[in-house]
């Protein structure tokens, strides 16, 4: 069932629910109950689920409706009715006439009877309430929220992952135009084949892609293919099928979605997963849905799947990367891929992104990345650490690996400043503030001079 046939349904039963309920529903309260059950309640079906949130918002803000008991409400008005009439006797005319609204009053309220005009008023913010409350998901944040970041998305990447300025835009232009709407309804916010040399930020984009989009890096979900290499795989990943060992477990896959809809899919090293997972897949980037081994369909249409591949970064003869065209190589990026994976794969992407290696400048602006975050966590010591133009230099030298891109720097900068940092502050327990420096082409500790 489509949308408008859901909401025109709803506006035929709208009255019904009113006249229960004694409330009036907006406009805006019938579309958002269609078009937010549609988008956050994926385990029930149109109209049913919409109808749902209907009835509970209707009963939530029923509650405002202030009933007191009748049995106190016929105390009141006797007592108003009394009073009433011991003014009338001592003709005292004004104070009968306010006792006699008290009872006219009382007995409005003891008949439970609520005006139209009275009647309060259910809106598409109550929709929302109802939603967050049964998903956990703060749709109202993410509505809010949502244009902002789609339009400085691409900027908002660009700050932490460097050297990869086309492959960033590339994925962030994606997701732009299938949130607006340009694309099939069900099928993920985004499907994307990263495609590069090992350690040139395929995985650090993914991770930055969940904290913009989601909130937070937790966010992402991460397998490692060369788990599931085997036939029998699949059954890790949707639960095993009845008689078989394992079948009270839920898949792997299957399960983790189900509880956090709104994530980011990360697949590592794609071409190492068996065939059959990988049709498996298929039937996601195309549906936005699978059915575990229970029968239970969970839907993918809130989630972004990345798969990452190293496979052609290694062909000596053929450049990888956007300098390929530039340099005269004539086989494209597919042409390498279609060794591995077969068209219908490769076909049901967004976009399949090429990832550049990385230049020394690059490294450079990676270690001053790294360096923030060993601050951060000094800071919540009340510590500092300043590190010179040298030392970022010498870094850079020492953990260049041209196979291995970023990856050794992380070690690099582990050995060379968070562990002789250890070892100073051991020494000299009193310094809160360090410096790094090169000595004899050696990068050393010291206490840092600089007013704090």
């Amino acid at each position: 069932m489509t949308n408008s046939e859901a909401i025109e349904i709803l506006k035929g039963i709208k009255p019904k629910y009113e006249a229960y309920h004694h409330v009036k529903y907006t406009e805006e309260a019938i579309n958002a109950a269609v078009l937010l059950s549609s988008r956050y309640i994926q385990d029930r079906f149109l109209p049913d689920k919409a109808i749902d949130l209907l009835d509970e918002a209707g009963s939530k803000k029923n509650l405002t409706i202030h009933a007191a008991d009748p049995k106190v409400l016929d105390d009141k008005i006797s007592h108003a009715e009394a009073n009433k009439q011991a003014a009338l006797k001592e003709e005292d005319y004004e104070k009968a006439a306010y006792y006699r609204d008290q009872v006219n009053k009382f007995t409005e309220m003891k008949q439970n009877s609520v005006s139209d005009e009275n009647a309060p008023i259910v809106s598409d913010k109550d929709m929302e309430a109802i939603v967050e409350e049964m998903t956990q998901i703060p749709v109202g944040e993410l509505k809010e929220k949502e244009q902002n970041q789609l339009r400085n998305l691409a900027d908002s990447l660009k700050k932490h992952v460097i050297g990869q300025d086309e492959a960033v835009t590339k994925t962030a232009r994606a997701i732009r135009r299938n949130r607006v709407g340009f694309n099939k309804s069900n099928r993920p916010i985004g499907s994307f084949l990263f495609v590069g040399p090992t350690g040139v930020g395929k995985t650090e984009t993914a991770k930055q892609l969940a904290e913009e989009l989601f909130g937070s890096k937790d966010s992402m979900i991460r397998f490692d293919m060369s788990e599931y290499m085997e036939k029998f795989s699949v059954s890790k990943l949707i639960g095993s099928p009845p008689g078989y060992v394992g079948y009270e477990e839920a898949g792997q896959l299957t399960e983790q979605v189900r509880r956090h809809p709104y994530s980011l899919i990360l697949l590592d090293e794609i071409e190492k997963a068996h065939p059959d997972v990988m049709h498996m897949f298929l039937q996601i980037l195309d549906d936005g849905r699978l059915t575990d081994s229970k029968g239970q369909t969970v839907s993918f249409k809130d989630t972004i799947i990345i798969m990452t591949s190293n496979a052609g970064s290694g062909d000596s003869v053929i450049n990888v990367g956007f300098g390929a065209e530039a340099n005269g190589t004539t086989n494209s990026i597919l042409d390498k891929l279609s060794r591995y994976f077969k068209p219908e794969f490769l076909n049901r992407f967004d976009d399949i992104i090429e990832f550049n290696a990385l230049s020394k400048e690059d490294l450079g602006k990676i270690v001053d990345l790294m360096l923030q975050d060993v601050n951060k966590m000094l800071q919540e010591k009340q510590m500092s650490l300043s590190v010179t133009r040298p030392v970022c230099d010498k870094l850079v030298e020492l953990g260049y690996d041209k196979k291995m891109g970023a990856r050794p720097l992380r070690r690099t900068i582990q050995e060379q400043i968070e562990d002789k940092v250890t070892d100073f502050y051991l020494e000299h327990p009193s310094v809160k503030n360090f410096a790094a420096k090169i000595e004899n082409n050696q990068i050393v500790i010291a206490e840092s001079t600089a007013k704090s």
